[in-house]
């Protein structure tokens, strides 16, 4: 009698159990990474390569979501501690951004719009529950962790969410007809919300930076959201400009809007020298090792939104001398995808073969 088949599923059952309840809640950056990724593929005239991976994204989306489901049913214990804590919290608002990024992602490569609706507002119900189920839980806490302990560039993420968002409405805009005007203010306001979020993180992030101790190990990968935050900002400020004739209101603030954008990218721009001089330091003179970390998609998902921003920002302001970034950079952001992919490849694999069932030719 065969008994390796049992063996086997109690052991796929086991890694799927742990996968679940030890589930990293950044870990939506991959399909936040893989959208954006893909959009600026597909701007760039790579559709087979757009399709590909819309493809592989729909797919890490589904399965994310069951792991995500499966803690929530069997470890909500897990799920409620991460919820809470200053540090990990904020990565649950990856479920929200990598919702919207999939939805502009099926529209623009696939024009999918029935199923970007759905998930918009899907999106639009996750950010407000976890915006203020979040924040309150932070504000509410006995005990709490110092500045230097509890903030990073992983709180942006919260702006992305906002923006994605706002990106998502933009382009399901004329879909709604005679109440288009309502949904392209209603992503104008999460627009202003997510910049002024900007402002009021980032000022206590760079404050952490420069005037707390600073070790290797504090510059965790989502510290390119700071530059993320405000790429993906630019993005879905372009997007309103650039529908501005659809409402008399958008028309009015077409020079503020474009006006913002601009700033969003130049500043966007700004951190990009910073963080790799930061990331030479942390690697090259501190010897910090590198090793897969799901965080790392949050470093992969700035780099195709800067290509994909730029992009649309050259269209909004007729700067064409902007065009050559974005035709650089998509293969700076591919590359840094594949890099990371096969560090997850290699992750799977370490999790799966110690597990394989020892054959009875093994002990031959």
């Amino acid at each position: 009698m065969n008994t390796d088949a049992p063996q086997v599923h109690v052991s796929f059952a086991n890694t799927v159990a742990c996968g679940a309840r030890d589930l990293q809640p950044a870990y939506f950056a991959l399909v936040m990474a893989t959208g954006i990724v893909t959009i600026a593929a597909h701007m760039e005239g790579m559709y087979l390569l757009a399709k590909g991976l819309t493809w592989f994204n729909g797919v890490a989306f589904i399965v994310l979501w069951v792991l995500t489901l499966i803690r929530l049913i069997a470890y909500p214990g897990f799920l409620w501690r991460d919820l809470i804590d200053h540090t990990r919290g904020v990565g649950f608002f990856t479920v929200v951004a990598g919702t919207g990024v999939l939805g502009s992602e099926l529209i623009i490569v696939y024009r999918q719009y029935a199923i970007a609706f759905g998930l918009w507002l899907l999106a639009c119900c996750l950010w407000l529950l976890l915006t203020y189920s979040i924040f309150t839980a932070f504000t509410v806490k006995s005990e709490k962790p110092s500045l230097a302990d509890g903030i990073n560039g992983g709180w942006l993420i919260a702006i992305v969410a906002t923006q994605a968002v706002s990106g998502l409405a933009t382009l399901l805009g004329p879909r709604f007809g005679t109440h288009e005007p309502e949904i392209l203010f209603l992503a104008l306001t999460f627009w202003l919300c997510g910049g002024m979020l900007y402002i009021w993180m980032i000022s206590l992030i760079f404050y952490r930076y420069t005037f707390f101790r600073f070790s290797p190990s504090d510059l965790m990968p989502p510290y390119w959201i700071n530059m993320g935050a405000v790429a993906i900002s630019t993005l879905a400020g372009t997007l309103l400009a650039v529908n501005a004739s659809r409402a008399h209101f958008l028309e009015m603030l077409h020079p503020f809007l474009v006006g913002f954008s601009v700033f969003f990218w130049a500043t966007a721009t700004w951190w990009i020298p910073m963080l790799i001089t930061l990331g030479f330091w942390r690697h090259v003179y501190k010897r910090y090792k590198l090793t897969y970390d799901p965080l790392y998609w949050g470093a992969v998902f700035p780099l195709g939104m800067y290509t994909a921003c730029t992009y649309d920002l050259s269209a909004a302001t007729q700067l064409h001398f902007l065009l050559w970034i974005p035709h650089y950079f998509i293969f700076i952001a591919l590359a840094a995808w594949s890099a990371t992919f096969v560090g997850l490849l290699h992750a799977l694999l370490r999790v799966v073969i110690p597990q394989r069932p020892r054959m009875a030719s093994d002990t031959r």
